[in-house]
């Protein structure tokens, strides 16, 4: 169901990018194919001169190939004030990596008249081409994060299923039973549905979300074979379900550090803190609203 969500917003993404551009198309907001005719004033190196054009002073050069001339605009801070809002669009959406210059076609070059016409760089399918380059950019930024974080993951599983086989999950579980046991009044003393919230919830307050999903999904089918009400959730199943998404972290999430590498370490303060008062927020929410139903 989400791949067709996503397929449909990229599909009308595409055709208001294609009708958008068809417009511009139309309409030519960029002025492509016209020609620009200014004065200018050559420099002592006949290369760099001063365009005057819509009482703006501009500083350009002219770069001579063997049969043409090219006129380099750059788009700096001396010239950007100058620049006509125009140029400036066309400099943002020309095609090329290059932005921070307009490299217009000379068309005639009357130096007796010290006269210049030229065309500015064409613009065309601006939306289009913002659309295949977001496309690329996270491509690759999900490529490089998931390279990221199967290492991350790789390590924390690893030391997550260590601490199982050392037995310190179950000294963990031990520990934090008398709090479960008041988080979960309705739950057997022995039952494995504790066993498998314990594990949730240790994988969560490590960082492990990935890992700590089949441990939740597993809570949640013990919890059910003691929920009466088949079609409604319990005041257990509702608990849980608040901790596993407000659960208090020691550790930042893989994701995060797969992001953010080493700069991760200024959050920890203020994550453990955050994840701290949401977990205490969700267990007074899931409290009240159970004592509530009990009346």
């Amino acid at each position: 169901m989400l791949n067709t969500i996503w397929a449909g917003l990229i599909i009308i993404s595409i055709v208001f990018a294609l009708g958008h551009d068809l417009a511009d198309e139309w309409s030519n907001p960029y002025n492509n194919g016209k020609t620009i005719q200014t004065h200018y004033t050559p420099a002592d190196d006949n290369q760099t001169i001063t365009l005057h054009h819509l009482s703006k002073i501009l500083q350009a050069r002219i770069h001579t190939r063997k049969h043409s001339h090219e006129l380099i605009i750059p788009v700096n801070t001396q010239n950007r004030l100058q620049l006509p809002e125009s140029w400036l669009r066309i400099a943002e959406h020309q095609p090329g990596e290059n932005k921070t210059q307009l490299r217009a076609r000379v068309v005639e070059l009357d130096t007796q008249q010290q006269q210049i016409t030229f065309t500015l760089p064409e613009v065309h399918w601006v939306k289009l081409r913002a659309i295949s380059s977001a496309a690329f950019d996270m491509a690759e930024f999900a490529v490089k994060l998931a390279i990221g974080l199967a290492g991350i993951m790789g390590l924390w599983l690893g030391l997550m299923r260590i601490a199982e086989k050392s037995g310190l999950i179950f000294i963990f579980v031990k520990v934090i039973r008398p709090l479960l046991r008041w988080l979960f009044p309705d739950i057997p003393k022995d039952h494995p549905a504790l066993g498998s919230i314990s594990l949730n919830l240790a994988a969560n307050i490590l960082g492990l979300g990935n890992a700590a999903t089949p441990l939740g999904i597993k809570a949640m089918q013990q919890l059910q074979t003691l929920n009466e009400t088949k079609d409604k959730a319990s005041n257990s199943m509702c608990m849980f379900l608040a901790l596993n998404t407000s659960s208090v972290q020691l550790l930042p999430p893989v994701t995060l550090i797969a992001i953010m590498g080493t700069g991760v370490s200024e959050l920890m303060i203020p994550i453990i803190l955050a994840t701290s008062a949401s977990t205490i927020a969700a267990i007074i929410a899931a409290k009240t609203y159970a004592r509530l139903g009990n009346k």
